[in-house]
């Protein structure tokens, strides 16, 4: 979530509710195209354009509910759909999309929580200083004695997931993408963590790295750090009043099977090689000083030609859908990938932002989002916290336009919220909400429409596999 990288301290069956007041509003094109933007929903009244629905929400329960619970991050395997939050993470049985329901919760706090799945083990980032590693940790404030890093869990009994390993990453882990080797012996998780001080002794400045930890599939408890390489040996981006300074990255996305992973890091977005999983080497850097405020995650399109860098400006939590910000900051990037070999580069195409103002209480910005599998078009489901769920098109770089979209009204006390992640899986659209916990969401639209017969075992939106077409 936010770049200020808040630092905040097994269940029965949930019920499924779905929202009785919706809304059907007329779809904007593309942001430069855009009519004057409607007005927006009432106080948690949902709204949508007439080819997108909601089918079901699953409320956030105890033990992960209440004051210091914080949806974040989606992960699926099987028939089944994982969600982190700041407390612990949910499991979610999917077989039945319109009625979803909780298969089993671990209560395991440290922020941000965000997941991954491979086979029968879950990762789990912890981002914030605990007094140990188990899950019965507290917040500790000392800049000495506290844990951070990756903790692994086995799932194969998705009612009772077991701890079985923690590994210890330098200033902790904000996200971290999973790296399948290519012998299916081993998978790397590339750790991404920020923002060092001198006042922490396992945090040291300048930071300008990663860490790697290698997790033999076969002796998972072995997991380790492996490497730590530094992409940015000139410190990277030094920042600005507009610009964050570059002191590591907030997430990279990796496409395995084309050798290529894309950073998200702060001041700088960068195209990575990872041919070599434990040796990843930058080949192109990309910086936008005029309006990108924070680069925080990336997308690339199936054929791998291009790369959607989206702004987080704000951090999360400010109100930035609105006419005083405009359409190019808190936005996406889209960038296509022109050369080959070493000499590729990330060449800006366009901007790509809502064409739906927001009130000033609700925070909203381009967060976490995933392909539509359609073959042959490039087309993109996203996160905007408040500003709800977008579906758009970018076949076309410098014309992109929005299909379809969702999303509720202000939160009736005027706080943060709405959706952190929505990603498209096996038919389906899957949004995890800060305070509201899990929607499941239905597209209908030609556009989008020969997805649905698009079926993965398992997505993990940080490690893109490829779709026919």
């Amino acid at each position: 979530m936010t770049h200020s990288k808040r630092r905040l301290a097994c269940a029965a069956a949930a019920g499924v509710a779905v929202a009785a007041v919706v809304s059907v509003v007329s779809v904007g094109t593309s942001t430069a195209a855009a009519a004057p933007p409607p007005p927006g929903p009432g106080v948690d009244q949902i709204v949508s354009s007439p080819n997108m629905k909601q089918l079901a929400n699953v409320p956030a329960t105890a033990p992960l509910s209440g004051a210091s619970s914080t949806g974040t991050d989606l992960a699926f395997t099987g028939n089944y759909a994982i969600q982190g939050n700041y407390l612990g993470f949910t499991v979610y049985d999917i077989t039945t999309p319109s009625a979803p329901r909780i298969a089993g919760q671990v209560l395991c706090p440290g922020a941000q929580n965000d997941v991954s799945v491979h086979g029968n083990l879950l990762f789990l980032s912890t981002d914030s200083r605990r007094s140990n590693d188990t899950c019965e940790s507290t917040s500790s404030s000392s800049g000495t004695v506290y844990w951070e890093g990756i903790k692994i869990f086995d799932i194969a009994d998705k009612a009772n997931p077991r701890y079985i390993k923690s590994v210890e990453t330098a200033c902790g882990s904000h996200t971290h993408t999973l790296v399948p080797d290519k012998a299916g012996t081993d998978v790397y998780l590339y750790v991404s963590s920020y923002s060092p001080s001198t006042t922490l002794s396992k945090c040291q400045p300048p930071h300008d790295k990663i860490s790697i930890v290698k997790v033999p599939l076969a002796a998972p408890t072995t997991a380790s750090v492996v490497a730590t390489p530094v992409l940015f040996p000139d410190g990277g981006n030094a920042g600005s009043s507009k610009t964050s300074a570059t002191t590591g990255c907030h997430d990279i996305t990796a496409y395995p099977s084309k050798d290529l992973a894309a950073g998200a890091c702060m001041g700088d977005g960068v195209l990575l090689d990872i041919a070599d999983r434990g040796n990843p080497r930058v080949i192109d850097r990309v910086q936008d000083n005029a309006n990108f405020a924070f680069w925080h995650s990336a997308t690339f399109n199936n054929a791998g030609t291009k790369v959607i860098f989206t702004d987080e400006l704000g951090g999360g939590g400010a109100a930035t859908c609105n006419k005083k910000t405009g359409p190019t900051r808190g936005a996406d990037g889209i960038y296509d990938i022109t050369g080959a070999g070493d000499t590729r580069d990330l060449v800006f195409r366009s901007y790509f932002k809502i064409p739906r103002y927001q009130t000033n209480t609700e925070n909203c910005v381009a967060h976490n989002g995933s392909l539509v599998p359609v073959a042959g078009k490039d087309i993109m489901v996203q996160s905007w916290y408040q500003g709800g769920v977008s579906v758009w098109d970018f076949t076309d770089s410098a014309g992109p336009r929005e299909i379809a979209f969702w999303e509720r009204g202000p939160l009736p006390d005027g706080g943060s919220g709405g959706t952190w992640s929505a990603y498209y899986y096996n038919g389906h659209i899957y949004s995890s909400d800060l305070v509201k916990g899990l929607d499941v969401l239905d597209i209908s639209d030609p556009a989008t429409d020969g997805a649905k017969s698009v079926r993965f075992t398992e997505l993990n939106v940080q490690t893109q596999g490829s779709y026919a077409g």
